[in-house]
């Protein structure tokens, strides 16, 4: 194909806090004028791409997409017990060099501090925990616990992202990329959702859905009748193979951005670094299949292509019944038109984990969110040079 057809993609993978990577991932995009034509990602990664895609400053989405992380981090209930940058720079103040096991060790209980704080008063702007005093109003079953499918309502999300997205801008109607794809799973069939904006409108309640993961103990949300909806993690989170699927025509150039890195250099220490390096590789990045099956469906096409101009140009000579005939063009250009996709380029931006801790996707502090956004400029503008 020429260099026209090709599309660029930016692929956000969930992981809660880490999603803050993402930003300055995309924030170094446009810096550099890289303009995404589709935008894709589940659960936090989804989030993500619908402020990119439905930005209400339609000059700055990168801004915005700050911003809104910004706003999480400052309504963020931690009280800094375990000021991690203090105790750091006092420690090197005192000493010659600082001790790679004190920084690693008053990291991780800067970021345990963070996940239980957020584990018992959540986040103001993002999600609740159920017990609340307030829901004792409002919830029918929250004298009954033992009746509870989720511990945590993030509902309060969707007052937060009104003032960031612009839901007009999210359906077929609208022509201005870039195209936003969010993932989620269908609770009862396990059969992956696609919310496509060229497709339908997206709402909230989308937002939600894509989110919705229950091993953080966040509920389903009912997108429309009887099909309930889980965070797209579950089955996959990078979400190429769906982009491949509602685009399959079309070359393309993927960012994939990698909050779970599929690479370390030592193995686990403890029983907590097995927990994280395995589910680091639950969540970490698998379309190395999808782009070997788009490469050889490109070669099943290329190789039909030339059948089909044997056929066409030897009619004359090659005894087939009309019948026969029109099936195979009616084949052909199903095809043709329906598959193809090729995978031109592939970059991966992934996240260090020079400190690796089981919860540091709940770390929403402030100092965290920030070192995550410069940390994603960063490695993108890394790769972008490496071209």
């Amino acid at each position: 194909m020429s260099g026209k057809d090709i599309e660029k993609v930016l692929l956000l993978q969930g992981g809660g806090s880490l999603g803050a990577f993402g930003c300055g991932v995309y924030k170094a995009l446009f810096e550099a004028n890289i303009e995404i034509d589709i935008v894709a990602g589940t659960s936090i990664g989804g989030i993500n791409a619908a402020i990119i895609a439905g930005s209400k400053d339609k000059d700055h989405p990168e801004k915005t997409l700050e911003e809104f992380w910004l706003e999480l981090a400052e309504n963020n209930q931690d009280k800094n017990i375990f000021p991690s940058k203090g105790l750091i720079k006092q420690y090197t103040n005192d000493h010659d060099r600082i001790d790679p096991y004190f920084e690693e060790a008053t990291r991780s209980m800067m970021t345990m501090s963070s996940f239980i704080q957020s584990a018992l008063y959540g986040n103001r702007k993002m999600f609740h925990p159920r017990w609340h005093p307030f829901y004792a109003f409002s919830d029918p079953d929250y004298f009954r616990p033992y009746n509870w499918t989720y511990l945590y309502d993030h509902s309060p999300l969707i007052k937060t992202l009104e003032k960031y997205i612009d839901y007009n801008k999210l359906n077929p109607f609208h022509s201005s990329k870039p195209r936003l794809l969010m993932t989620a799973v269908n609770v009862l069939t396990a059969e992956s959702l696609i919310f496509d904006s060229h497709k339908q409108q997206i709402s909230s309640k989308h937002i939600l859905a894509t989110a919705g993961y229950p091993m953080y103990y966040l509920p389903w949300v009912e997108v429309e009748d009887g099909v309930y909806a889980w965070d797209g993690s579950l089955l996959s989170n990078t979400p190429l193979r769906e982009v491949i699927e509602v685009s399959s025509i079309r070359d393309k150039i993927v960012y994939i951005v990698e909050n779970y890195p599929k690479n370390i250099d030592t193995l686990p220490k403890n029983i907590l670094e097995v927990r994280h390096r395995a589910r680091d590789i639950m969540f970490g990045d698998k379309t190395q299949h999808s782009m070997k099956m788009s490469k050889i469906i490109t070669r099943y096409l290329e190789f039909i292509d030339e059948l089909y101009d044997i056929i066409e140009g030897n009619i004359e000579n090659i005894k087939i019944e009309d019948k026969n005939l029109s099936k195979i063009r009616k084949k052909y250009t199903k095809y043709k038109l329906k598959h193809g996709a090729e995978i031109k380029k592939l970059f991966y931006i992934t996240r260090e984990e020079p400190f690796p801790h089981l919860f540091e996707n709940a770390d929403f502090s402030m100092e965290k969110i920030k070192d995550s956004i410069i940390e994603g400029e960063s490695k993108t503008k890394e790769v972008i040079k490496k071209g």
